[in-house]
């Protein structure tokens, strides 16, 4: 049975990769391993080495720090400050944040200039009866 810390740095490994748009194989190859490891670092039932951690990290342009965050305990919670920042009423739908669809939209959102992103952003508002 995968250990509930080993299933979360799975899922901030999987996020970070489909955030830069990177497949499984790309990632393995920036790592020097085969992307069957990189499928089973994500579901959790690999643990990731300290090494190998430092690697992905280096390779996913983040500190080591990145795949624990969001952690309480031994349980992922969503933090506070992330429901207040982004308006949530309450925590996402589980797994809504770890979505290909979700992480598609908000790497393409980033690739707009300043100006497209906040007609973007009011066009969501007023579908969303926010506006």
């Amino acid at each position: 049975m995968a250990h509930p810390i080993d299933i979360h740095v799975g899922k901030r490994l999987r996020q970070r990769r489909r955030l830069l748009g990177l497949t499984q194989e790309k990632l393995a190859n920036a790592v020097d391993i085969r992307f069957q490891q990189i499928q089973k670092y994500e579901s959790g039932s690999n643990r990731i080495s300290a090494s190998r951690l430092w690697s992905l990290a280096k390779a996913l342009d983040v500190s080591i720090s990145y795949f624990f965050e969001g952690m309480n305990g031994a349980e992922p919670k969503l933090d506070i400050n992330l429901r207040e920042e982004y308006g949530f009423a309450e925590a996402p739908a589980e797994g809504l944040l770890e979505e290909k669809e979700t992480m598609d939209l908000v790497r393409y959102y980033y690739r707009l200039d300043e100006e497209p992103r906040r007609r973007l952003l009011d066009l969501a508002r007023a579908l969303s009866n926010e506006g």
